[in-house]
């Protein structure tokens, strides 16, 4: 048999039947590194929840005062508002969104609430009716250009953050409400309870029952799949017949929903209603949901998760100023936290599907 004959022949029958697949056993090889990033992209409130459990043991450590009731109670107040408000942001962020706006659309609610309460003398229940009006009409507008003229949200967001300050300024001739001529019913949601010695407010309360209701609507209701489907692709979700359009200007209203409860516990939480309370909102807001594993590009994230951003950053600037560090600091260690939260959720976008 000539050498040219024996380079034709096939490779004998057990070499192609039984020798293993080398490139796809590459490929499925897994690193504890790759099963961690995994783990996470599967479970996005996994790493927050991580770093809020060590940055409570360190911060116990390093001043004894932090488990003090007051001081848990306190941190739990702080979070309260900053944690509603982030709800709506995740919505949005869901959907590859960002609304800048909902700190102004919060206060702009809470002024309508306190000031047609207290100078017009409408009943407190009405008063609470049109501040959520407030807020559905805000969210509206919002949806509405992002929808309509197809403008980016970052862009219509932080055109109607000026609009809403500016009628918010005009509305209340930029004079605050103080807490006793607003009807109890208003400033309810500032009141505390003990549990286990910690004093916790119905602003708190109504915080988590609103977590709870809009969790259960992501993870069980078409609705919620929806969101995800449009935030993770747009296009994907038009051909599997979603209606992109009404799902997101759904959602800007839903955020708007709840922008008003958000008016509705920072009065409480205040004992007032100030035209310049929110200043700081909407980045907090963003600082939340970041740090709380939801992905900027979307459809990756989860409600919870948002809530346990809001209590890292809480427990941070909480701890930071026990240990006697300056405000600065405390700003330096938030600002550090979202470039980790953004560069982490990068690294596990990379996941192999």
């Amino acid at each position: 048999m000539s050498e040219k004959t024996t380079r034709a022949m096939p490779p004998p029958a057990e070499a192609t039947s039984g020798s293993p697949d080398l490139a796809s056993e590459f490929l499925d090889r897994s690193t504890p590194l790759s099963r961690v990033r995994s783990l996470l992209h599967r479970y996005p409130a996994l790493s927050p929840a991580i770093v809020l459990l060590v940055a409570i043991i360190v911060f116990g450590i390093i001043s004894p005062r932090f488990f003090y009731a007051n001081n848990l109670s306190l941190i739990t107040q702080q979070v309260a508002v900053v944690g509603t408000l982030a709800i709506a942001q995740t919505l949005i962020i869901l959907t590859a969104g960002i609304d800048l706006s909902v700190g102004a659309i919060m206060v702009l609610a809470s002024m309508v609430v306190a000031q047609t309460a207290s100078q017009n003398h409408v009943p407190a229940v009405l008063a609470l009716l049109l501040g959520l009006l407030v807020g559905l009409a805000a969210g509206a507008l919002n949806g509405t250009l992002v929808t309509r003229l197809k403008l980016p949200p970052f862009i219509v967001t932080l055109g109607t953050l000026n609009i809403f300050l500016a009628v918010t300024l005009l509305y209340s001739n930029s004079a605050s409400v103080i807490g006793q001529d607003i009807p109890e019913l208003i400033t309810s949601t500032g009141a505390t309870f003990s549990v286990g010695g910690v004093g916790i407010t119905y602003g708190v309360v109504a915080m988590l029952v609103l977590y709870i209701i809009m969790a259960f609507i992501m993870s069980k209701t078409a609705w919620g799949r929806h969101v995800y489907a449009v935030g993770d692709d747009k296009e994907s979700a038009r051909l599997a017949g979603i209606s992109v359009n009404r799902v997101l200007l759904s959602v800007y209203i839903a955020a708007g929903a709840i922008l008003a409860i958000g008016a509705w516990i920072q009065i409480g939480r205040a004992d007032a209603a100030s035209p310049n309370a929110g200043n700081d909102l909407n980045l907090d807001s963003i600082t939340a949901v970041v740090i709380g594993g939801t992905s900027l590009f979307g459809g990756r994230g989860t409600i919870w998760g948002s809530l346990l951003g809001a209590l890292i950053v809480g427990v941070f600037r909480n701890g930071l100023a026990l240990a006697g560090l300056d405000v600065l600091y405390q700003t330096l260690a938030v600002g550090i936290l979202i470039i980790v939260a953004v560069s982490l959720d990068q690294w596990i976008r990379k996941v192999r599907n």
